[in-house]
């Protein structure tokens, strides 16, 4: 007898239909999984085999064909498991046929026939939603793709509970998305840091506009701990965005596990040994990268030169496009990366040049070759450079009370609202025409930004960037119009020297 269970497939992000064809005829036992399946779905036969007994349901003493349609497109992961079981019952008569035609199935089987979690729940509902079909998962997975609107999704503990289910014995409630939550008490606070009153600015118009931001100073300045709390300065993502994020995070199987919607921005910090998969995605089976899961939140690669070379270089293409394409011979996927960039490094590789109370020990050539680790290219996509000195005890000790996040994030939220509200966009996101009809100057900025751009050297990519820190350090002071003291503040900014 024949059985159809509908499931999916994730390419990217993205899920699209398979088919689970189950046929149990006479013949030697035996179970044979085609259809381009990975070794993961080619082992689902052990798991449901065991899975079906231990659930106290029978398994067939004949010959198991299982096909995934279409048979050209692989077949990856243990997320078949459920569907398969499903259509082995259904073959033996156990289930109505109709009733595996109007759901999308997905789940991964344990021996006992209990339900595990999945990878990509997100991306099936949004199909289940597209097809008009609800979804059957497991509980784990349930919440998360409750999220989609117009699905209705059904989480099931064990195998039995779906039998059950979809047999009508004991129907499942459906199940309710979790509440978004924004709780910004939750990150680390910007009081914590003492001085460095040019960092902190830097890292306010930076994360206000979302440019690319790089921070220098010797070891113990305070980099890291800048940068770690510029989580807590973000305004919460709009519940579009947070679907793109959830979406991606969902497809990596990192999704938090409360399985609600996050509305916080993402925060990633790779060790600098990353590979450049791990770092932009790919691998003979594609999956998403840091800089995709840092897609609409901040992206932080301490120690940056150390990073190893190609990496650094495969990072200029998603600055500048906000995605990632990964071709391979099986397949061609994008991945959305839209993030902002916030790295720290050591003026030299001792870390103390320029240092008031320690000598560097490297010699000219060296610091030299630290710095050429970064090509112009790659510095010339960074918006925002900052120097940040190592304060004395003195210092640190005479050092006024710090502002804490909450009024740093009240203004960056008001100068957002104003940037989206104009354009509908960030000001880094400004480019063409957009950015000449958003940022106007008048004549007198024009002359100071074009004898600016003389002097030091800048590239077109470069003048557009100072244009867009200028409007945003406009918006920070809610200006309607970039004047030249604005223009010099994004200027001070731009990449020099950093040996």
């Amino acid at each position: 007898m024949l059985a159809r269970a509908r499931s999916v497939a994730l390419i990217g992000v993205d899920a699209v239909p398979v088919e689970v064809e189950v046929d149990v005829s006479q013949g030697l036992p035996a179970f044979t999984v085609v259809g381009l399946p990975d070794q993961a779905v080619s082992e689902a036969r052990e798991r449901v085999r065991a899975a079906i007994r231990n659930a106290q349901l029978p398994f067939p003493a004949a010959r198991i064909t299982v096909n995934l349609a279409p048979a050209d497109l692989r077949k990856e992961g243990p997320l078949y498991d459920l569907p398969i079981a499903l259509g082995v019952l259904a073959a033996q008569g156990l289930l109505p046929a109709r009733a595996l035609d109007g759901v999308l199935v997905a789940g991964e089987l344990a021996l006992d026939g209990s339900l595990r979690p999945i990878a990509g729940a997100v991306n099936l509902a949004l199909l289940a939603s597209t097809l008009a079909l609800p979804a059957l998962l497991p509980s784990g997975n349930a919440p998360e793709a409750a999220l989609i609107d117009g699905v209705t999704v059904y989480g099931a503990a064990t195998l039995l509970d779906a039998v059950r289910h979809l047999s009508g014995q004991a129907p499942l409630e459906a199940t309710e998305a979790p509440v978004p939550e924004h709780d910004p008490g939750a990150f680390l606070d910007l009081a914590d840091l003492k001085g460095q009153a040019a960092a902190r600015r830097a890292l306010e118009v930076s994360l206000a506009g979302g440019h690319n931001l790089l921070l220098v100073g010797s070891p113990g300045s305070g980099k890291t701990m800048l940068a770690r709390r510029a989580p807590g300065l973000l305004p919460p993502l709009s519940r579009s965005e947070a679907l793109e994020v959830t979406r991606i995070h969902s497809a990596a199987g990192v999704l938090a596990a409360r399985g609600g919607l996050n509305l916080d921005a993402p925060y990633r910090a790779p060790h600098h040994t990353v590979s450049d998969a791990g770092l932009i995605g790919g691998g003979s089976v594609p999956r998403p990268g840091e800089v995709s899961l840092a897609h609409r939140g901040v992206l932080f690669m301490d120690e940056f030169p150390e990073f190893s070379r190609k990496a650094l270089e495969t990072l200029r293409q998603p600055l500048e496009d906000g995605a990632v394409t990964i071709s391979r011979a099986r397949a061609t996927v994008q991945y959305p990366a839209r993030f902002q960039l916030i790295a720290a490094m050591n003026p030299c590789p001792c870390g103390h040049h320029g240092d008031p109370e320690k000598a560097c020990a490297c010699t000219p050539s060296e610091r030299l070759r630290y710095a050429s680790r970064l090509s112009g290219p790659l510095l010339d996509r960074v918006d925002v450079v900052v120097r940040v000195p190592r304060l004395t005890v003195e210092e640190l000790t005479r050092a006024p009370e710090p502002e804490a996040s909450g009024p740093v994030r009240a203004r960056i939220t008001q100068a957002r609202t104003r940037m989206l509200e104009r354009q509908g966009m960030r000001n880094s996101d400004l480019a063409g025409q957009a950015l000449r009809q958003h940022a106007p100057l008048t004549a007198g900025p024009e002359a100071f930004i074009r004898a600016a751009a003389r002097q030091l050297g800048l590239t077109g990519r470069g003048f557009d960037r100072v244009i867009r820190v200028a409007r945003t350090v406009a918006d920070l002071s809610g200006a309607d119009t970039i004047t030249e003291a604005h223009l010099a503040e994004a200027v001070g900014y731009r990449p020099r020297e950093l040996s």
